[in-house]
């Protein structure tokens, strides 16, 4: 046994429990999301980490990690419940079940979470746009209204526009940080306002101007889309009203005339 030996052995039974087994599972198994990974779908995988407002903790190389370490712990578990509850046949399905489950399970959470900060941008579009026009109506530069945003405003946009400063400082144009912005959304409104800023500064357009007539549309847009959830209200509580309510009050109206007529007292 060499001098080296007895250190070494020290030094393994010092490490925890995490380091010698966890986590190099983990990493074989995250190699195996990678492997299953097409390249197409980690664009789509980073596309959707855009629109979710790319997390600091969750870079897209973790999350195809992610997909192999819950594919094997889907494929594991759905074995296990299978082979409880019934036969083998049960546990093959259960097991390819659980196996895609966990292997999609990040992909569909990515998306909600996406969606969800897609509709709040949608929602805080108007003020934002109404705080740009009044700091550029008051004299300052669109750069220093986009500053005063980031700085005092709430919600996703925040990030979006400090994104935009922060991209504009490490050297690209405005123009082509507004681009970058509406390729990172799905609202068409903000789309529309990348779009009418960037023909503002190539035609020489004033800013206020433009900002203006934005915020006026914007805050007309969501004023029409209120009053069209409002009008979805009674068919969505069509459904709920007729499977819920409707059998309590025919048990309660029709129950007692049913139990007279089949001669049972009460």
């Amino acid at each position: 046994m060499s001098a080296g030996t007895p250190r070494r052995l020290a030094t393994g039974r010092k490490r925890s429990f995490r380091e010698r087994i966890v986590q190099p599972f983990i990493d074989r198994v995250g190699n195996l999301g990678r492997a299953l990974t097409p390249s197409g779908g980690i664009a789509r995988l980073q596309q959707q980490l855009d629109y979710c407002g790319n997390p600091p903790g969750w870079p897209v190389e973790r999350v195809v990690a992610a997909k192999g370490v819950f594919l094997v712990v889907g494929l594991v578990a759905g074995a296990t419940l299978g082979a409880v509850y019934g036969g083998l046949s049960r546990a093959l399905f259960c097991a390819v079940l659980g196996a895609v489950a966990g292997f999609f399970g990040p992909d569909l959470t990515i998306y909600n979470t996406g969606v969800k900060r897609q509709d709040e941008i949608r929602m805080s579009l108007p003020d934002v746009l109404d705080t740009l026009t009044v700091s550029v109506e008051a004299g300052q530069g669109f750069d220093a209204a986009l500053s005063q945003v980031s700085r005092n405003g709430k919600g996703p946009m925040v990030g979006e526009t400090a994104r935009v400063l922060q991209e504009m400082r490490i050297g690209k144009s405005r123009t082509e940080a507004l681009r970058s912005m509406a390729a990172r959304t799905t609202v068409p409104e903000l789309k529309g306002f990348a779009s009418a800023m960037v023909q503002a500064s190539e035609l020489g357009v004033p800013m206020a101007t433009v900002l203006r007539e934005q915020a006026r549309e914007m805050r007309l847009r969501r004023r029409q889309r209120a009053e069209e959830q409002a009008q979805k209200v009674p068919i969505k509580l069509l459904f709920p009203t007729m499977f819920c309510l409707f059998p309590a009050l025919f048990v309660v109206i029709l129950g007692p005339g049913v139990l007279r007529i089949m001669g049972i007292s009460f």
